[in-house]
């Protein structure tokens, strides 16, 4: 008898010596239906670290945060409560996006690396961040844009939050004095992740 026959009798009594059972339990799980990305996400920006564009389809299904930052602002202490907040919700499924904008003040002077540099050093930001754009007006972002034309909100000033649900659907407007610890914006983004609106 042939070294391959002798392979595939032993092969066979191995499988026929498993139950049937055992099979099904090695069987690899059907893995769940990705999210469908809502139309609001289907954009991409590049990185504020590294300027490798990333979709924002990335965040599909997930409750999102959208701020408008600036380095030299009064609000800028802001961005240790985002952080705080990212990090305490994150695992629930709160993402906090921040985005860098030199439309109010010129508080936002520097360069991606600059900015990066301001971030991670001084507040310890780890939620993402995105390259400088504008977020108001003609020049608005298109996620801005988006968010404008579908609250009737535009910012008024740095620091201005948006709330989307894991639907896509923009839930709130926050100005920028309503800081990320203020009661009124914790409850909505933790009724957003239990799923209420």
């Amino acid at each position: 008898m042939s070294k391959t026959s002798l392979a595939l009798l032993s092969l066979s009594a191995a499988l026929l010596s498993v139950s049937p059972g055992a099979v099904m339990a090695q069987a690899p799980a059907v893995a769940a239906p990705a999210v469908a990305c809502p139309a609001i996400l289907k954009q991409t920006f590049t990185r504020l670290q590294d300027e490798v564009p990333q979709n924002l389809c990335q965040y599909a299904g997930k409750v999102v945060l959208v701020v408008n930052t600036a380095s030299y602002c009064g609000f800028t202490s802001q961005y240790e409560g985002l952080e705080k907040m990212y990090a305490k919700y994150g695992k629930q499924g709160l993402v906090v996006l921040g985005f860098p904008s030199n439309d109010f003040g010129k508080q936002e002077p520097g360069n991606s690396k600059e900015i990066a540099d301001f971030c991670y050093n001084t507040y310890g930001v780890k939620f993402p961040m995105f390259s400088k754009s504008s977020v108001t007006g003609a020049a608005a972002n298109p996620l801005h844009a988006s968010l404008i034309k579908q609250t009737g909100k535009e910012p008024k000033w740095n620091f201005t939050k948006y709330l989307i649900g894991r639907d896509g659907k923009v839930l709130e407007y926050f100005p920028s004095k309503v800081t990320p610890d203020d009661k009124q914006m914790v409850t909505k983004i933790e009724q957003a992740l239990a799923g209420q609106s």
